[in-house]
């Protein structure tokens, strides 16, 4: 499975920017939670990066 799939079944299953900013947004603080925030920025880079290939407007 190619990344534009992974891409296609992401939006899909998320609908709309909303979603995919709040299930984006619980996967970071997730993800700091677990690190104790030792590699916020990092983790701010990859959601936004994510935020950037799933979210609706480069639809």
């Amino acid at each position: 499975m190619g990344f534009d799939e992974l891409k296609k079944k992401a939006g899909e299953l998320l609908g709309n920017e909303e979603r995919t900013d709040s299930a984006l947004d619980r996967a970071a603080d997730f993800a700091n939670d677990k690190t104790g925030g030792k590699y916020a920025d990092k983790v701010q880079q990859g959601r936004d990066f994510a935020d950037g290939k799933v979210g609706d407007e480069n639809a």
